[in-house]
């Protein structure tokens, strides 16, 4: 039999039909994190612009500075453990696929230290070097899951390191000033439905009457179960800057202002197929199964990828008031400009889009009040509860951060072995909204009807020590 072929309109049929990367996504509210000192977490990071207790203030505001008599150096540990669970309710195979389980726990133990250090330099002055992980996020499925096509391993880690400096510029007034240098390094992975592509591109093919309609049949049960890994990695630096305020009202009452500004990357790095042995079919048959291995289609090969991310801008606004030589009462209100994350687009080092994927943040407000009790010289406990709104809406949530509102129940405590010596530790309940998914990320045969909702919530248990000198 012959069939007359034209190669490179089969293989763009197939590059029609979409890609089959699964969309990476570097979603977190958000993937921002709070962990930036164990003493504010056992506040909820109430009062966290106005406290200036420790040498963490450097992150919070580093106005606070100023408020620090002595040299000093504070390092702290978190143990962040989330749980996602996926609850199925009418997902859909992708074609030529089986549905697969539910995922699993995608949750896991991630640990995000913190290290300050402050060193006045007179009553004015004072500077500090601050180094902590602002943003992240680790999910990860079992490889098998009814949602592989759509993410499996997403890891999003970043690294701040902010040189600051503060100016007290009169007995109430101090202003500060930080610069912000950011690496942040991702690693995504998911499944690559070749069945799809291959089918699709068969399907179109004989519409275009390239291959007889009836061999489709055959093409699909060929090809049946045929999925390969892939992998996103990619990395970048850049740069941010942030400024603060404090205000002492009375001796025992002080606000405190921060901003942080938006920080753009440029993420470059590479994706790679695990590419699956294809099947042997006629002859007659090679094109449209052949143009998925031999590099005509690139929306399906290994090759240098980039995309633009910015991060958002922060501005927090706290309060904090020693009622007397027992309580302390603080309260904070911080927005978050998320709006700019509308998509996540990759594309090839050549021009081609490779994939693109809606986010459409929205802008948050996180509140959070809290208190610390002086029991006698040496102990302090502390308590706190916030409210933090996400940034995901329900159209647009994917797997890869199944978000929703949030409320954190907080407790820790303080204890000073010596004048020098303090220790706080602190634990954190996060309650998290059930939240609901319904996505096809735009392609049904690609990528399945992913539909259900997700049980979450998150553990947190932090420890720090502040050394004066």
């Amino acid at each position: 039999m012959s069939v007359p072929f034209r190669r490179r309109r089969v293989a763009a049929a197939l590059l029609a039909t979409g890609i089959v990367l699964g969309a990476p996504h570097a979603s977190g509210a958000g993937f921002a994190l709070q962990e930036n000192s164990a003493s504010g977490l056992g506040n909820a990071y109430a009062g966290g612009a106005a406290s200036a207790e420790d040498a963490s203030t450097v992150w919070f505001n580093p106005a606070g500075m100023a408020r620090l008599k002595q040299r000093e150096v504070l390092s702290a540990v978190h143990l962040i453990i989330p749980s996602n669970k996926f609850r199925d309710d009418g997902s859909v195979a992708p074609l030529g696929q089986t549905l697969g389980g539910t995922g699993g726990d995608a949750g896991g133990l991630n640990v995000v230290p913190n290290l300050y250090v402050v060193i006045p330099y007179s009553q004015q002055l004072a500077f500090g070097l601050g180094v902590n992980v602002p943003f992240g996020l680790t999910t990860e499925y079992d490889d098998d899951w009814v949602g592989r096509f759509h993410g499996i391993r997403s890891e999003v880690k970043t690294v701040n390191v902010q040189p600051s400096i503060s100016w007290r510029v009169t007995d109430q007034l101090s202003l500060g000033f930080g610069v912000d240098w950011q690496h942040v390094s991702a690693d995504l992975t998911s499944s690559a439905n070749y069945s799809a592509a291959i089918a699709q591109g068969a399907q179109q093919a004989a519409a275009a009457g390239q291959i007889p309609a009836a061999l489709v049949p055959t093409i699909l049960g060929a090809t049946r179960g045929l999925e390969s890994f892939v992998r996103v990695k990619g990395d970048d630096n850049a740069w941010g800057f942030n400024v603060g305020a404090m205000y002492d009202l009375t001796p025992d009452t002080r606000i405190g202002a921060h901003y942080r500004s938006r920080i753009k990357y440029n993420v470059r790095g590479d994706v790679d197929f695990d590419h699956p042995a294809l099947p042997t079919l006629p002859a007659a048959l090679a094109p449209v199964v052949g143009s998925i291995s031999n590099g005509v289609n690139r929306a399906l090969f290994d090759g240098d990828v980039h995309t633009t991310i910015k991060l958002p801008e922060i501005v927090n606004v706290s309060f904090f008031h020693r009622m007397n030589d027992r309580w302390d009462v603080m309260a904070d209100v911080q927005w978050t400009g998320w709006s700019s994350f509308k998509e996540l687009s990759f594309t090839r080092a050549e021009g081609t889009l490779l994939q693109t994927t809606p986010e459409n943040f929205d802008d948050v407000w996180r509140v959070s009040v809290g208190a610390n009790y002086r029991v006698n010289d040496k102990l302090m406990l502390r308590g706190g509860i916030a409210f933090d709104q996400s940034p995901v809406n329900d159209t647009d949530r994917t797997p890869r951060l199944p978000d929703a509102d949030r409320t954190w129940l907080s407790f820790g405590g303080q204890y000073k072995f010596t004048p020098n010596l303090i220790v706080d530790a602190g634990i954190t309940y996060i309650f998290i909204k059930d939240a609901s998914i319904n996505t096809t990320n735009g392609n049904a045969a690609q990528y399945g009807l992913l539909r259900g909702n997700y049980d979450s919530n998150v553990f947190i248990a932090s420890a720090q020590a502040v050394y004066r000198f």
